[in-house]
């Protein structure tokens, strides 16, 4: 346990091809069911500074407590995900912890922002990964939609005995 951050709550992993990524996930680890959303911008991107029209598809779900996150890069915009790519990785790329607030978790941590983004539900922020080996830190910021989706996902686990093993998003707000 981060004692700046608390407990690892998500797994990030940048994937070349997100359905093998999924299928893998559900078929040969057992994980399962994950929410997806395909070829979607990031709201409010923010990229080293500067503005950042990042598109990503993503795929949630959880293994207990700890969320399972696929991420497929959609486009060619600089990113941490980009680099990722660039540096011929695929696989683990984050690590991600609930905060109650970015700002006061960023400046007792001390590390600086690489890149963030924000929507009506989500606020999160990617920490500067330069000064470590190693994954990089994410910080999601706590709120009641936070806690309300993510135990969405987590509860859906719980219970799943396999079948439908790819969800659509929009079904977690139905």
């Amino acid at each position: 346990m981060s004692r700046f951050f608390g407990e690892i709550r998500q797994n990030g992993y940048v994937v070349r091809d997100i359905d093998a990524a999924i299928r893998h996930w559900t078929e040969v680890i057992g994980v399962g069911p994950f929410y997806v959303l395909e070829n979607t911008p990031i709201p409010n991107a923010s990229y080293r500074g500067q503005p950042a029209d990042i598109r990503v598809s993503v795929a949630l779900a959880h293994s207990g407590p700890l969320q399972v996150e696929l991420i497929e890069l959609e486009n060619g915009a600089p990113s941490p995900y980009r680099e990722f790519l660039d540096a011929g990785r695929e696989g683990l790329h984050h690590v991600a912890y609930i905060v109650s607030s970015i700002d006061e978790a960023v400046a007792r941590g001390g590390i600086p922002v690489v890149m963030a983004g924000a929507s009506d539900t989500i606020r999160f922020a990617y920490l500067d990964s330069e000064t470590h080996p190693g994954s990089v830190v994410e910080l999601i910021e706590r709120s009641a939609a936070v806690d309300t989706f993510f135990g969405k996902i987590e509860a859906a686990s719980r219970q799943w005995s396999g079948d439908e093993p790819i969800r659509p998003f929009a079904s977690l707000f139905a």
